[in-house]
């Protein structure tokens, strides 16, 4: 008996215990759900905020086109072309323009959420983005023809041959003309630079040029698809996102429609009662409150269909691509595995324009209708020659760019104009000297190259840990095999607060400079410091695969804790299944 009535007490503890439980659970439940409407209201800010930004470029008055409004932009691209006789610096003054002009459309489409988004305005922005890109070219080829008619009078009085190094911090260019054609004169090294080539017989007694354009940016591979709510999807989680918002929209529109019946019948019944009480001063005063009531409904239904929208959303962020958007060929790039860092150098071998010639006091100059030609090496045609002997590889010397880190020896890849992407043959006796950061390699032909990293080489990351600094103020530190990346975060802006190589300190241009999310992930990768898988890194790197869906409810609570708790990565999340997160708190 005694035993029974132990085992009674125990479970009448338990009960209320249970009971009490249940009760804090259910308080901060509804305080949860408090917390979670901040979501779909940031995303109404964020929406707010870019339904201003034409607004806010109108106001500034500073002449220079709004890229989203195709007349600006078709404008602009028109005036430009008129323009002609640029000298290479006024190009490169234009430039800077242009550049942003590029910047601000691609940041539209990336910071503007795919159910934003309109296919005709995403073919738009694309359809400016490749106009600037080539009207820009383009104008780089004149300039440099307007360069090489005047090579003669800027020959250099010890080789007798024209050097010119035009140096920006987007562009820089490296151009050599070859006025003496001395055979013995094959070695080519720019002043103040270890940047130069090695050319063969045939080339030192041709008249040629050879160009190097070192453009920061990259305007030659492909620009990445753009995803559109309208496009279907097979995946299961982008089924539920659609259905999920369908459903919504439908629930939002009944019940506004049976909103405003309730409200309709409300008015006139409360309007005839109000009418009897007081003819004169009652009525206004409830035909304003009734009015008031729709308008809080409204606002109340669209915060949820738009909470629906961004949960949708950003469960798509987060899925898993379900095969490769294409499989390459032998040789070809995997743009999904590798990045191209230090933007892309434009070899080019250049026939030599006709020189100025002075005559009385005038310049005179031969102008050829088809504008500055390249000169074809090996030639399409070579039967009368050896052609290993005759035209071997042509060696070349390039720096890496400071501002650009490769944690393993950077490869070399080369365009292929034809097939439209980048190819690793042609390419050989490649050497990386860490130390100079100079890169050498031989080219069969020249055209762009670029030099490509391992997408993934900082993944999967070793730790990481997120630790609050103030309110809506958070550091992130991401602990990869070679680097330690700590990222300060700040409302709606980020920052790179330090990195570490080998558990030492490395400066950074992008240190103490505040960018939003987008512009801050784009600078990191275009520094090699890529910590951001995409929905094909699983084929490259073994991941410890979650639901989306668990995911999404795991950065939501810590996004709304973070600024009071600390956050870090545990071992044991690799032990549990999908469906479970566990972490640090």
């Amino acid at each position: 008996m005694e035993r029974l009535e132990i085992q009674r007490t125990e479970k009448e503890k338990l009960r209320k215990l249970e009971a009490k439980d249940l009760e804090r659970r259910n308080e901060e439940l509804e305080e949860l759900y408090l917390l979670e409407a901040c979501f779909p209201e940031a995303e109404k800010l964020k929406r707010d905020s870019r339904m201003l930004s034409q607004w806010k470029h109108y106001i500034q008055c500073n002449g220079s086109p709004d890229p989203s409004i195709s007349q600006e932009i078709n404008t602009f691209i028109s005036l430009w072309k008129e323009e002609t006789n640029e000298t290479f610096e006024a190009v490169i003054a234009k430039s800077k323009l242009v550049l942003n002009l590029i910047e601000k459309l691609k940041l539209i489409l990336l910071e503007t959420p795919s159910y934003d988004l309109q296919e005709k305005n995403i073919i738009q922005y694309q359809g400016s983005i490749l106009e600037l890109q080539e009207l820009l070219h383009l104008k780089f080829n004149i300039a440099t023809e307007i360069l090489l008619r005047q090579a003669s009078t800027l020959a250099d009085l010890d080789s007798g041959n024209m050097e010119k190094v035009i140096r920006d911090e987007n562009v820089t260019l490296y151009v050599w003309a070859n006025l003496k054609k001395n055979p013995r004169y094959r070695s080519i090294r720019f002043s103040e630079t270890q940047i130069g080539f090695e050319i063969p017989r045939i080339l030192a007694t041709s008249d040629i040029a050879l160009r190097l354009l070192h453009t920061r940016y990259d305007h030659v591979t492909p620009l990445d698809p753009v995803p559109t709510a309208s496009q279907e999807h097979t995946s299961t989680v982008t089924y539920f996102g659609k259905d999920k918002v369908k459903s919504v929209e439908a629930a939002v529109s009944k019940d506004l429609q049976e909103e405003y019946k309730e409200q309709e019948n409300e008015s006139n019944s409360v309007h005839e009662e109000e009418t009897k009480v007081d003819e004169q001063g009652g009525i206004e005063g409830q035909t304003s409150s009734v009015q008031e009531e729709p308008e809080a409904t409204r606002y109340e239904l669209e915060m949820k269909l738009l909470s629906e929208t961004v949960s949708a959303a950003q469960l798509l962020l987060l899925e898993n691509a379900t095969e490769k958007p294409y499989f390459p060929e032998e040789n070809e790039v995997d743009l999904c595995q590798f990045t191209a860092l230090g933007g892309v150098h434009h070899l080019d071998i250049l026939e030599l324009p006709p020189q100025c010639k002075p005559r009385k006091g005038w310049m005179i100059v031969e102008i050829l209708k088809e504008g500055l030609q390249k000169y074809t090496y090996p030639p399409e045609t070579a039967e009368d020659f050896e052609t290993e002997n005759t035209f071997p590889p042509i060696q070349v010397m390039l720096e890496v760019h400071e501002n650009v880190i490769f944690f393993e020896n950077p490869m070399v890849a080369r365009w292929d104009a034809e097939g439209k992407h980048w190819k690793t043959d042609g390419i050989s006796n490649v050497s990386y000297k860490s130390e100079d950061r100079l890169i050498t390699f031989s080219l069969d032909t020249f055209g762009p190259v670029t030099f490509i990293q391992d997408a993934h080489v900082n993944m999967p990351y070793q730790s990481w840990e997120l630790r609050p600094l103030d309110v809506n103020e958070v550091l992130l530190t991401v602990t990869t095999v070679y680097t330690e990346i700590q990222i300060q975060i700040k409302e709606n802006l980020c920052m790179l607060a330090s990195i570490k190589l080998n558990n030492k300190k490395h400066s950074s241009i992008l240190e103490e400079k505040w960018m939003t999310p987008v512009s801050f992930i784009i600078a990191l990768k275009e520094a090699g410091l890529n910590i951001f898988p995409t929905g094909h890194s699983h084929f490259y790197v073994i991941i410890n695969y979650k639901l989306p869906l668990v995911e999404v409810k795991a950065y939501r609570q810590m996004a709304l804790l973070s600024s009071a708790f600390a956050f870090g990565w545990s071992k044991w999340n690799i032990v549990c299944d999908s469906n479970k997160v566990v972490f640090q708190v």
